[in-house]
């Protein structure tokens, strides 16, 4: 980094401070919310010159473009959902920038062939697929399409032997679950109120409702959400044979969910009679309902009720009113791991419903088969390596297989399929080939005492798997709302990796490595463990060699961007070069922009009197001092982004130019078109590969392929 003092683009600062509950707040920057007033558009366009310029003077940025791009352009296939005979699927080629939806018909061509591609519907790139729910019979389609990154989602229905759009759009949806009922004429679907009529309220209040394929939604029956906390979320759910609807109401992204369930052969459609399966628990739990499944027959919760690291419960329709009392525990909690998932088979091909359950023990996952009848475990799924699962999806209705994902650090996402009848586990036919080997990465996972002696644990992916000589590092981690972070393929990890450099992953209190206990023990008033955690974190990867002081830079996104917005403020002698993505940095007033009323259950809200001092407290915009040495740090935001706003990026970057005295660059990068998370494949290279960039310069971790005495031997 170039240490001759910059000249920084002017933002006025205000001598504004606001009183809340006897505690003054500062907010110099607040003019750098509005984003169309003249002021912070010209302070936005000097922000983007700058970086322009700054990032014409990294010689070696087309070297780590090359090298992302090479480990990211792989094919890409996400696992299947069978309907009628039709297989639905998502498949991206290498060097597509989007994937495309794909159908094999029985019969034809198992290749199938492409029934949605969102290139087709806007070349320009910047419109993504959302979601997508086949019928029953897998006639129809509804998809979910949105435009610049916004996820303000526009809902229609697809003639799938067509192609031709039979209904829609319907807007004000949002990455909605869908519900179809058999016959293809109706669907249950979640909808944000008109925010024409309910001003500055309509994201957040949302309604359970009701469709009929081809009439007006203006139209469409609320039957759920009416008077509920505006914060809520749900999700919908019908079995194939149109009997049971399920909806699941969660505060938030807080934890307790409600969960109802309607019989919806005993009236019309558009007034279910939901009655409560759990209702105000400060509880999580997922209701799993199989067709053909009668009031006196079995329905599966997945919950952490009395199990903080879950279990799977049965009960009867028509005992669902009696609460916990009527539960038979058929998969019991596990003291040694945390349960992720779970997924029902009940053909009639087996004697007995079987669950697979999905697993994480210290992070790394497993999957275990159970006779749902007897409540015993049957088996154990062996899986290719040392890595996570998920996106598990039941085959047919009433079928003997299920599908699901893996992956690790060195291997991309492979879809793999369970055959009850034979317990085998083999690659799905349709699955994408192999990759070329990743190779040059050796994953080790440690642990270590965090501030108060709690154990944590990351894993290290470096050249030798050891440490051996000490290396540029690059820290990151996430830490909140209940996340875990499971090994994962990442471009940027193997091309850091590859350059020479070290990657930690480490999963801190706050996610969902250990359970519901470890998810509380790093939010709300707790919020500090996550932090010191993460600055352990740092610590250990000094103290045994994999690093050595002013070679460590730290990263991270949305909350992880919270994550190392604090570590810059609380220590920022420590870290080299940071990079803090699409963050939540002004704990204060989050909760007034972007999807920040819905994440109060996880930090808290400033109008609590007793939890502002610690928001205040360790929020990084208002912890940012003058005259402090910050490491050069890189602020990156979307403009499409509507869950954490830009302003937070704005306002910090703003502060950080006028207090530090260090010699490193303080940047903010925009882009425009995008938001909080899908984006283009050469987008998002582009977006890896400038962020490596920039730490590797911070550090002085050579590019790919340019000799270094950080190579390994």
């Amino acid at each position: 980094m170039t240490p001759e003092p910059r000249h920084y683009p002017y933002a006025e600062r205000q001598d504004a401070v606001e009183e809340l509950h006897g505690l003054r707040v500062p907010d110099p920057y607040r003019p750098l919310e509005d984003a169309g007033s003249p002021g912070t558009l010209r302070w936005s366009a000097g922000q983007e010159a700058l970086y322009e310029a700054e990032r014409a003077s990294w010689p070696d940025l087309e070297r780590w473009k090359a090298e992302v791009a090479a480990i990211d352009t792989v094919d890409r296939v996400r696992t299947p959902r069978v309907r009628g005979g039709r297989t639905f699927w998502l498949r991206q080629e290498a060097g597509r920038e989007h994937p495309v939806l794909m159908v094999a018909e029985p019969g034809a061509d198992p290749a199938g062939r492409v029934l949605l591609d969102p290139a087709a519907l806007d070349p320009s790139g910047r419109t993504v697929l959302d979601a997508w729910e086949p019928s029953v019979e897998g006639g129809l389609l509804a998809f979910q399409v949105s435009r610049d990154g916004t996820e303000d989602s526009l809902l229609r229905v697809l003639d799938v032997a067509t192609g031709e759009v039979v209904d829609g759009p319907v807007d004000r949806v949002r990455r909605s679950s869908i519900g179809w009922l058999p016959g293809g004429g109706a669907f249950y679907y979640v909808r944000n109120l008109d925010p024409r009529l309910h001003p500055g309220e309509g994201r957040y209040h949302r309604r359970v409702c009701l469709h009929r394929v081809g009439t007006d939604p203006g139209a469409d029956a609320v039957v759920f959400g009416e008077g509920r906390d505006r914060t809520q979320f749900y999700s919908v759910s019908v079995t194939a044979d149109g009997r049971w609807l399920g909806v699941t109401a969660t505060l938030g992204t807080g934890r307790g969910t409600d969960v109802y369930l309607a019989d919806l052969w005993a009236g019309p459609p558009e007034r279910p009679e939901l009655r409560p399966v759990q209702e105000g628990m400060d509880a999580a739990t997922r209701l799993y309902a199989v067709p053909g499944t009668g009031p006196r027959d079995t329905v599966w919760l997945r919950t952490d009720r009395d199990a903080a690291r879950g279990r799977v419960v049965a009960c009867r329709p028509d005992g669902l009113g009696l609460g916990a009392d009527a539960w038979r525990e058929v998969v019991p909690e596990r003291p040694d791991a945390v349960l992720t998932h779970f997924t029902v088979l009940s053909g009639p091909d087996l004697e007995h419903p079987l669950g697979l359950a999905a697993w994480t023990r210290n992070t790394v996952a497993e999957v275990t088969v159970h006779d749902l009848v007897e409540g015993r475990q049957v088996g154990t799924l062996p899986l290719p390596g040392t890595g996570a699962v998920g996106d598990f999806s039941a085959g047919p209705p009433g079928g003997h297989e299920a599908f699901f994902a893996y992956t690790d650090f060195v291997t991309p996402p492979r879809v793999l399929r369970f055959d009850a009848r034979t317990g085998r586990v083999t690659r799905w036919e349709r699955d994408a080939p192999d990759a070329p080997g990743a190779g040059g990465a050796v994953t080790r996972q440690v642990a270590f005492p965090s501030r108060d002696g709690t154990v944590v644990r990351m894993f290290v992916i470096s050249p030798s798997g050891r440490p051996d000589v000490p290396r540029p590092a690059l820290l990151t981690g996430y830490g909140g709302f209940g996340k875990t972070m499971s090994p994962r393929y990442r471009a940027q990890v193997l091309a850091w990796v590859r350059a020479g450099g070290v990657f930690a992953w480490a999963g801190l209190r706050g996610g969902g490595e250990e359970g519901e206990a470890w998810h509380r023990a790093g939010s709300g008033k707790d919020k500090q463990n996550t932090f010191d955690d993460f600055a352990a974190a740092g610590d250990r990867l000094i103290e045994e060699g994999w690093t050595a002081p002013g070679r460590l830079a730290v990263m991270g996104g949305s909350n992880g961007g919270l994550l190392v917005g604090a570590a810059l403020t609380q220590q920022p002698e420590k870290y080299a070069a940071v990079v803090c993505a699409s963050p939540l940095l002004d704990m204060v007033r989050y909760e007034l922009s972007g999807l920040g009323p819905s994440w109060t259950p996880e930090y808290g809200s400033a109008r609590d009197p007793a939890l502002l001092p610690v928001l205040f407290g360790y929020s990084p915009y208002h912890r940012v001092t003058p005259g402090t040495a910050y490491p050069a740090v890189l602020l990156v935001a979307a403009d499409g982004d509507t869950r954490t706003d830009p302003l937070h990026a704005r306002k910090m970057c703003a502060a950080l130019q006028h207090a530090t005295s260090g010699t490193g660059p303080v940047l903010l990068r925009l882009e425009r078109g995008v938001g909080h998370g899908d984006r283009s494949a050469s987008r998002a290279v582009a977006l890896q590969a400038e962020c490596l960039a920039f730490l590797a310069r911070g550090v002085g971790l050579p590019a790919p392929g340019r000799p270094g005495p950080e190579r390994a031997p």
